[in-house]
Order: C-alpha cells, then sequence, then structure tokens
C-alpha cells in the first residue's frame, strides 16, 4: 500500500511540476507569420474563402509553402497541424498550418516563419498568379523552448 500511495503522489507531483514549468515559460509557436505573409493570406482569403496551408516536402514545388482552399488538401494521420495563422482580427478564424509527420521530425527542433517573396508562387497554390510567392524562414527553437515542446508532447 505504501509504494501504490508512493507512485501516486510521485504522479501528482511531476503532473504539478508540468504544470508549473508550463505557466512560467510560454509555449513558443511552431509556426509564425510576418505582416507580409498575413496580408496575402487575407487577399486569398477573400477571394477564395477559408484556407489551409501544407508545407510541401519536395516534388514539384520544391519545399514551397502550400496555400489551398480549406480543405482542398487531404490531411490526415500522416500530418502533423502546426497551428494556426494569419488572422490579424479576432473574428476571422485562423488558417490551420501543416507538415507531414516525417518532415516534421526533421523540422521540429525548429520555429517555422512564413514570409512572402516577389515572385512566381507554387503551381497549385494559391498565391500563384499574384506576383509574390509565399517563402518559409526558420530559426532552431532555444534549449529551452525545446524542453517546453516536450513537456506537452509538441515534438
Amino acid at each position: 500500500m505504501a509504494i501504490t500511495e508512493s507512485v501516486a503522489a510521485d504522479a501528482t507531483a511531476a503532473a504539478a511540476l508540468k504544470s508549473s514549468v508550463l505557466e512560467t515559460r510560454a509555449l513558443p509557436q511552431q509556426v509564425l507569420t510576418t505582416p507580409a505573409a498575413v496580408a496575402l493570406i487575407e487577399k486569398l482569403r477573400e477571394k477564395h474563402g477559408p484556407l489551409m496551408f501544407h508545407q510541401s516536402g519536395g516534388c514539384c514545388d520544391g519545399s514551397s509553402p502550400m496555400c489551398y482552399p480549406l480543405g482542398e488538401f487531404m490531411v490526415g494521420d500522416s500530418d502533423v497541424l502546426l497551428g494556426t495563422i494569419g488572422s490579424s482580427d479576432d473574428d476571422k478564424q485562423g488558417v490551420p498550418f501543416y507538415m507531414s509527420k516525417p518532415q516534421f521530425e526533421y523540422w521540429k527542433h525548429t520555429q517555422l516563419i512564413l514570409d512572402v517573396v516577389p515572385g512566381r508562387g507554387g503551381m497549385f497554390s494559391l498565391e500563384n498568379g499574384e506576383g509574390v510567392r509565399f517563402l518559409i524562414r526558420s530559426r532552431v527553437f532555444t534549449d529551452e523552448e525545446i524542453a517546453a515542446l516536450r513537456a506537452v508532447g509538441r515534438i
């Protein structure tokens, strides 16, 4: 009985510690947007309705972030939702941003930053024809940020 109580107490203490760590550390976002990306997302939302992103892993458009009408690109168990992005207005729904699990394994230690640069968008991406394209910039998470993401099971 004492061992069972000790294990339960340890589990309770671990949960309290995890909660405490999360309260004192802001959980870093895994994907962010620049103001230019938000502006282009808003423009595309006006034309096409609700949107979604999938970070391409290669093939035809290299490794470009691809923007689709919401639901146009099928995601499933082999994809990771990194977050929602692109809403400068509290009344508007954020745009889900996905990446395949195998690609996420390579990128999980980095924060993605969706930006816009002059050029031609991906062949199947909605910004094609706008004279600009989405681009991913990135930075490596700090050790503290990685620990916080691990604590909540995000990486």
